[in-house]
């Protein structure tokens, strides 16, 4: 699926990418990265978030990059057709913590930045 086919709405610091409108948040998780291209940060995390949580049924994912202060806070996510699985948020903050996805996003977006 290309990038084309999501919305990406800007609002002053914030960008929130999701699959349909309105975006909306069943379950999610945030982190803290550092202050790289907020979109292609975004993209970057749905696409992994999407790879991990395909196979739960009705699942669409949203990612929200806010520029907070000196840094970036991530709420990714999404909205589900189905009751919560109590296993997901465990997985979105899994992947949002873990060190190989984070340094391969933060360098994407960085090389995009510059």
């Amino acid at each position: 699926m290309t990038q084309k086919n999501w919305h990406t709405q800007r609002n002053g610091t914030c960008v929130t990418i999701s699959r349909a409108l309105p975006a909306r948040f069943d379950v999610s998780a945030s982190a803290r990265f550092p202050v790289v291209a907020r979109a292609r940060l975004g993209h970057q995390i749905r696409q992994d978030m999407w790879r991990s949580l395909q196979n739960l049924r009705g699942f669409s994912p949203v990612v929200r990059v806010e520029r907070v202060e000196d840094e970036l806070l991530v709420t990714a996510g999404g909205r589900l057709g189905y009751p919560i699985a109590r296993h997901v948020p465990e997985i979105i903050v899994d992947l949002l913590n873990d060190t190989a996805h984070r340094a391969r996003w933060i360098k994407c977006a960085r090389e995009v930045a510059a």
